[in-house]
């Protein structure tokens, strides 16, 4: 049996020493100062959000970095949005993207889209937790919408899942597919569209009367953080959910 743990600190400045790690998995961790060494393996992945990354001394951030924009180049625009006009050209983008990449889903048996892919978010569950970002962060604190979140969304994996249920009203113990998951995503999306179809600069800097939601820190969110929030989950979401298709594909070809 595979030992869990959660929300703990209880690894904090441990050393492990002459221990089998084969198969560990690290998930929604806080890693800063994590070293591996002397250590050996077959095969090892590291995913998500580092500030430094060096393997074998050499420091590899840059060329990560550098090969995810190559082959994501709609990260660099949801990344250095700054002005009206280029959060239009982002969204722009991604939402060309979205349009392909769901149609290319589509093409999948609809058991195929709620299938996990070495334990990430299917397909469906990606739409929800998009369809909850873009609720959080446009229809809660951007519009201040009487009723911002739609049942079906996912929160992430920081946000504590029942207690986020419960608070904001998500119904998360429901298999729903992905044309039901569709309505609410994509009218949250044309609701997206028409925020940054209407942007000016002094909009951009207009402090939010809300936050996103209450379990986040009491501070000013001003509207550009807000869509940039948002440009980066989609395109980050985005990147993981093709490469996820790509392996489906594969298997619904082999079945």
């Amino acid at each position: 049996m595979t030992a869990e743990y959660t929300q703990g600190d209880q690894f904090r400045g441990a050393r492990i020493h002459l221990c089998d790690l084969s198969g560990l998995e690290v998930r929604d961790c806080d890693v800063t100062g994590l070293k591996i060494v002397d250590c050996y393996g077959g095969e090892v992945s590291l995913g998500g959000g580092f500030e430094r990354v060096v393997v074998n001394d050499v420091d590899v951030t840059a060329y990560v970095e550098a090969e995810l924009d190559r082959l994501h180049p709609n990260r660099v625009l949801a990344r250095e949005a700054t002005s009206a006009a280029e959060f239009r050209v982002a969204w722009d983008a991604i939402e060309r993207q979205w349009g392909e990449t769901i149609d290319r889903a589509g093409r999948l048996p609809e058991v195929k889209l709620h299938e996990r892919v070495d334990g990430e978010w299917s397909f469906v569950e990606t739409q929800r937790h998009l369809l909850m970002a873009g609720d959080a962060w446009i229809g809660n604190a951007v519009l201040e919408e009487d009723a911002p979140y739609h049942p079906l969304g996912l929160p992430g994996g920081g946000m504590p899942a029942e207690a986020s249920a419960k608070l904001l009203g998500l119904t998360l113990d429901v298999v729903p597919t992905l044309e039901e998951v569709l309505v609410p995503r994509l009218a949250r999306m044309a609701a997206v569209r028409r925020v940054v179809d209407e942007l000016t600069e002094a909009e951009l800097n207009r402090v939010c009367g809300r936050k996103p939601a209450d379990s986040y820190p009491d501070k000013d969110y001003v509207v550009r953080r807000c869509l940039s929030v948002v440009l980066r989950e989609e395109a980050e979401h985005h990147r993981y959910a093709v490469r996820d298709l790509t392996v489906l594909e594969a298997d619904t070809r082999t079945e």
